[in-house]
């Protein structure tokens, strides 16, 4: 089969295109002939040498695919050979054939396409796992998305306002700010000309949110405490501003504040299975209703990924960045 692999650590340049051996299906595992596969910044990372590969895990890049089911184990499943599923990976997406365990595969939601499926599993598995999971977004409360028009933001936005919830996001222009508004964010918060926290309290008389998803860290994260409702909580899930900040304790003493944290990528199939269960449960009939929809920027074939990935750099995306296979 085709594959792009990280030929070296390095810029774009070093992701080429290959030929490798189809992969072998593991025990639960289900062998995809890919349509599609999303490019997300943890790719980016790995081809830094930023993001180790966990141990078993395919060594290509791509942790989000959509195709078609043509081997592997179906056994107690409501799938069959043939049928088209998306599919969170550990690894191997970018390529012509990848495997995927039979309990992260989910169904093409209605009314999609393979390309736009591709689309949901990498960013919808991480926003519901830490918004509505880890930091327990309940009925009611408010969200503020840091860097809303990445994949994850446009995902989180989503999700949150289709579920009733009132929903700020920052974002780096003004017409980005634009794009949160119109997937329904109440206010796109322009973080080179406006501080957040500032807005944010203004927007919700004083009181702060509830739960902050945050992208950045660094010196956010102060910012973030200060924007914070008490019993607030911020999870954190990338460091683009770094690994390290000064926070106040006694603001997280006297106001019950949580900060928290995951990677999606090592957890063990079980986890993410449950998420998958939830996400086929709650957010599959939004995207069937036409109330949550795939968010795609731009796609390249395959052989372009280095350009996908100069252009995930560059930050001048809305949405998501997709590779074709077919």
């Amino acid at each position: 089969m085709q594959a792009v692999e990280i030929a070296r650590y390095g810029g774009p340049e070093v992701l080429q295109l290959c030929e490798r051996a189809l992969p072998d299906c593991k025990a639960g595992e289900v062998l995809i002939k890919v349509h599609a596969a999303g490019v997300n910044r943890p790719d980016v990372f790995q081809r830094q040498g930023n993001y180790p590969v966990p141990p078993g895990a395919s060594d290509l890049p791509g942790l989000e695919v959509a195709g078609e089911i043509v081997g592997g184990e179906l056994a107690g499943s409501d799938f069959q050979l043939g049928d088209l599923v998306c599919a969170l990976v550990q690894g191997g997406g970018y390529a012509q054939y990848c495997t995927a365990p039979l309990a992260q595969c989910l169904p093409l939601p209605p009314g999609l396409t393979a390309l736009q499926a591709a689309a949901l599993p990498e960013t919808f598995f991480t926003v519901w796992s830490n918004v509505f999971e880890r930091a327990r977004l309940a009925p009611g409360e408010t969200l503020l998305v840091q860097g809303g028009t990445s994949g994850i933001g446009v995902a989180a936005i989503q999700i949150a306002v289709a579920l009733g919830h009132r929903v700020f996001a920052t974002a780096g222009s003004d017409e980005k700010c634009r794009a949160c508004e119109a997937l329904g964010a109440e206010r796109g918060i322009n973080y080179r000309s406006e501080d957040f926290e500032v807005v944010v309290k203004e927007l919700t008389a004083g009181r702060g949110v509830d739960v902050i998803l945050d992208m950045v860290g660094g010196d956010y994260l102060p910012r973030e405490i200060a924007a914070l409702a008490d019993d607030g909580r911020v999870v954190v899930i990338a460091l683009l501003g770094g690994a390290k900040a000064q926070v106040d304790l006694g603001q997280i003493l006297r106001r019950r504040l949580t900060i928290t944290g995951s990677t999606l990528r090592p957890r063990p199939v079980a986890f993410k299975a449950a998420i998958a269960a939830q996400l086929r449960e709650r957010v599959w009939p939004l995207l069937a209703a036409g109330k949550i929809k795939p968010i795609i920027h731009q796609t390249f074939p395959l052989a372009q990924a280095a350009q996908a990935h100069t252009m995930m750099e560059e930050g001048r995306h809305i949405g998501k960045i997709m590779l074709t296979l077919v």
